[in-house]
């Protein structure tokens, strides 16, 4: 059955029922297209009464969808199913009133799962604090170096709905999954999964770390053939002791040194398999070359080794790891190289908007100045500070909370020169790249890996990351 087509019993479960959709969006559009296609009485709510929304929700009614703009707080008379945008936070008076009259609050994400037709594509899942676009990517990659049909969607901004219900088949789907969808998904069952790492982050909205990892765990859910977890970071190990998994699904590890049987690592700059290889005690497989990985920072490397993982979990041959990640390239403001100036290399790391992101970027070049600042999201700064500081040449803070950064850094790096920019205006990002080549000597690397949020001057890290590429390039003209 091809994954556009629609089961009986899929149809009936949603004839004549009241689903309240909350948001529009990615997600939300679809969810109501599919829902109202199956039968259901379709209300979407919405906070926003914007022009973008206005559009949508003409385009929804003239389907026969009631759409309610300006107010997501209510729930709608008689609704026996919420469907939710990942983003909308759990205590909102929406879901607080459904809670209480024992109304379900289901994702896009279980929405999908559960529309999903008998021979739907199996799902290789991948969460994380940072790394799951890049990761996802490169496993998408991978999977279509072996000659698989295969999509990246998900939290990447392709609706695992629109891949679910679509005309095009697929062998396989490389799934991003944040915190919040995984928060309103209790029913996916990945065949594989990984989670990349947890750092705190997010926790305004899902209260604690504890609740925050909790979300984060979901992935590993009935995962059948390998829980794929980070040796370094335990905490992943920890997710995988508590999941239940189907009978024979292996925990699989991925280290940036050399592997243990059952783990995936590095040895001499080669990738190298000890889960999948028969004899794994004995035996390894060379994947690709550490040469193979764009950029080969450190946590870049691992990113791989953890799309590899999934990707060996489900029978792709060494070749097309290889294949695939020399294939690979990545997006945009992600450790991108944008010029060498004087004999300095100037890099793009503005996707780095918090710390543990931040981290892993510094680690990856010896001797830096470092511009950062923007809006820390109640982040706190002394462990990266205190992790970096060797590496520090100097520092240009920018943004709304630099104070917390410069704070940090007179604790922990009081030696290290650091440029206050008191400025939010279209030419600050300039000001400061002038600042840092003042700073800069040859052989040092200039990294916008900034640790914070953008929205502060910027509409978005894109925009961050294009200011400071065309500040470097205005440098060198």
């Amino acid at each position: 059955m091809g994954s556009g087509q629609v089961t009986s019993s899929v149809s009936q479960e949603f004839q004549g029922r009241h689903v309240t959709v909350a948001g529009l969006g990615v997600s939300g559009v679809p969810a109501a297209r599919a829902l109202h296609a199956r039968g259901a009485r379709v209300t979407v709510v919405n906070d926003g009464d914007d022009a973008r929304a206005r559009a949508q929700a003409a385009d929804l009614e003239a389907l026969g969808v009631t759409v309610r703009l300006g107010d997501g707080a209510t729930l709608p008379e008689g609704t026996d199913l919420v469907v939710t945008a990942p983003g909308w936070q759990p205590d909102k008076p929406l879901f607080t009133a459904a809670r209480a009259a024992g109304v379900e609050i289901w994702g896009d994400v279980e929405l999908a799962w559960r529309l999903r037709g008998p021979d739907a594509a199996p799902w290789l899942a991948v969460t994380g604090t940072n790394g799951k676009t890049t990761t996802v990517q490169m496993l998408a990659a991978i999977l279509t170096a072996a000659g698989l049909r295969t999509a990246a969607v998900g939290n990447i901004g392709v609706s695992l709905l629109d891949a679910v219900l679509g005309d095009e088949t697929y062998d396989v789907l490389a799934v991003e999954l944040s915190s919040y969808q995984l928060h309103w998904a209790p029913s996916p069952r990945p065949h594989s999964a990984v989670v990349l790492n947890l750092a705190a982050d997010h926790l305004d909205w899902h209260g604690s770390m504890e609740a925050y990892a909790a979300d984060k765990g979901r992935v590993y859910e009935g995962n059948r053939v390998a829980c794929v977890y980070n040796v370094a970071d335990p905490a992943t190990e920890d997710l995988v002791r508590a999941a239940d998994v189907e009978e024979g699904c292996r925990a699989v590890g991925f280290t940036l040194g050399p592997p243990a049987p059952s783990q995936l690592g590095v040895v001499d700059g080669i990738l190298v398999d000890r889960a999948f290889v028969e004899n794994r005690q004995k035996n390894a497989q060379e994947l690709a070359e550490i040469s193979d990985v764009r950029p080969p920072a450190p946590h870049n490397i691992a990113n791989a080794l953890a799309a590899a993982a999934l990707a060996r979990a489900f029978g792709v041959p060494a070749r097309a790891v290889r294949d695939g990640l020399r294939n690979f390239r990545p997006d945009a403001h992600r450790i991108a190289h944008v010029a060498d100036l004087d004999s300095v290399a100037w890099v793009d790391d503005s996707k780095a908007t918090n710390t543990h992101a931040a981290q892993a970027s510094l680690a990856a070049y010896e001797s830096i100045v470092w511009i950062a600042g923007g809006l820390a999201k109640g982040a706190t700064f002394d462990d990266l500070v205190a992790a970096s500081a060797k590496r520090l040449r100097g520092v240009v803070l920018i943004g709304a909370d630099r104070a917390l950064i410069r704070e940090a850094l007179a604790r922990h790096a009081p030696e290290v020169p650091v440029v206050d920019l008191d400025r939010t205006d279209t030419g600050a990002m300039l000001a400061a790249v002038r600042e840092a080549r003042r700073l800069a000597e040859p052989g040092d690397t200039v990294l916008l890996a900034p640790a914070c949020a953008s929205m502060d001057m910027f509409a978005n890290y894109n925009k961050r990351g294009d200011a400071f590429a065309e500040a470097v390039r205005e440098l060198g003209a």
